[in-house]
């Protein structure tokens, strides 16, 4: 598998965990952040629109923080659905776009 499927499976569960919490729950912040998140990592993936070294930097930018949000939730939370999984999910796709697995 390709780093940018790898990519593009995460995009699709970010979306799709929005769009659950925003029926679910009906909330607008979920979605919202989810389809924010969702649009600059599916902009960064578009071939020639930034140079590569940019658009890679601007996508583990994007992860890290994701990363780091997920940490915070869970931490205020203490559970493990939905932040946690995502900040495992989150985690395991920067590592392995790291190593190009």
């Amino acid at each position: 598998m390709t780093p940018n499927t790898i990519l593009w499976i995460y995009i699709v569960l970010m979306l799709v965990g929005g769009l659950i919490g925003f029926l679910k729950a009906g909330s607008k912040a979920s979605l919202i952040s989810s389809a924010a998140a969702a649009a600059v990592l599916i902009v960064a993936t578009i071939p020639g629109l930034f140079g590569p070294k940019f658009a890679n930097g601007l996508i583990y930018f994007i992860l890290a923080a994701l990363l780091v949000v997920f940490a915070i939730r869970l931490t205020k939370t203490k559970k493990f659905m939905p932040s946690g999984m995502m900040m495992v999910v989150t985690l395991a796709v920067l590592v392995l776009r790291h190593f190009g697995v």
